[in-house]
């Protein structure tokens, strides 16, 4: 039986176990929705990605990502590790180089650049964030994640629901003390939370200015507001909606801003995202998420 070849690699960071990790399926050709929903719950992590051939022969691939549970319209570390795949298994160790890659969400330009630390991708956020409406009171919130009502917020950084195309609720909290004893009650969350991805209750962005590395501009943490709930060790998508807040509570100045965000150290799985935000005329115009990728493992799909 012919096998479908895919990779396995860590997506923001440049260690090997660390990160969050993804497969790619290579070959999704003859691969219908459900099956690619079947192979994503056997491989069991947060999402995986289906490589196939491009609606329009200028751009890189097609590419669809899917978690166990259902279909991303886009995802940052899948976007991330993907372009890095591509762009190595064409022969490009050496060069930069920019494509795009044809998502649910649209069209999304990639840029890869080499150094001495490895390959590095960003990309372009098709969406740039929006925040939505939202009723759920700062105590509820504090109460779901078992932190008190005053442990909620910092300087004028207060709870809100923002989405770059995958909706989060952002949660500033008073430092790492506070961010590391933050546990989601999934069950309890159902009751309150607005709508996210796949009709699911929206995930928990946590995040704090306080930070192990002081070279990164913010801490997070992100809960998957399932049964059970489960944390995500560096989410691409969760910094892209979250870009909405900075821009929102910070009042980021004219041109570029560029930032760092450290996620995964509670969960063993160190990352970093880089976050790039384009101001002009006192607001967002455009925006970026950047990260290196490391393979750690490759097979055959036979299914």
């Amino acid at each position: 039986m012919k096998g479908r070849k895919y990779l396995l690699y860590d997506v923001f960071t440049q260690d090997p176990l660390t990160g969050n990790p993804l497969a790619i399926v290579l070959e999704a050709e003859g691969l219908d929705a459900a099956a690619m929903q079947r192979i994503a719950r056997e491989f069991n992590l947060s999402e995986t990605a289906f490589v196939d051939a491009p609606a329009d022969p200028k751009h890189k691939a097609r590419v669809r990502i899917f978690t166990p549970d259902y279909e991303m319209p886009f995802a940052g570390h899948p976007t991330v590790g993907t372009a890095i795949a591509l762009s190595e298994l064409a022969g490009g160790e050496d060069a930069d180089e920019i494509f795009v890659l044809e998502e649910n969400i649209g069209l999304v330009r990639c840029a890869i650049s080499r150094n001495a630390s490895g390959p590095f991708a960003e990309f372009d956020l098709v969406e740039l964030p929006r925040q939505l409406k939202l009723t759920v009171e700062p105590e509820v919130v504090g109460a779901v994640l078992g932190l008190d009502a005053d442990e909620i917020g910092f300087e004028n950084h207060r709870v809100g629901l923002w989405s770059a195309g995958v909706p989060y609720l952002t949660v500033p909290v008073a430092n790492l003390g506070v961010a590391a004893r933050a546990r989601l009650d999934s069950a309890a969350w159902q009751e309150f939370a607005p709508t996210g991805t796949g009709g699911s209750a929206a995930n928990v962005y946590v995040y704090t200015r306080d930070t192990h590395d002081r070279d990164n501009a913010f801490h997070a943490r992100m809960f998957v507001a399932g049964n059970p709930s489960y944390e995500d060790p560096a989410t691409g998508s969760a910094a892209a909606a979250f870009s909405g807040a900075i821009m929102h509570f910070d009042q980021l100045p004219e041109g570029p801003t560029r930032l760092w965000i450290e996620q995964g150290m509670e969960m063993g799985r160190p990352s970093r995202i880089r976050l790039e935000i384009d101001v002009k005329g006192g607001r967002m115009i455009s925006a970026r998420i950047g990260g290196h990728a490391v393979k750690v493992g490759e097979g055959q799909l036979f299914a």
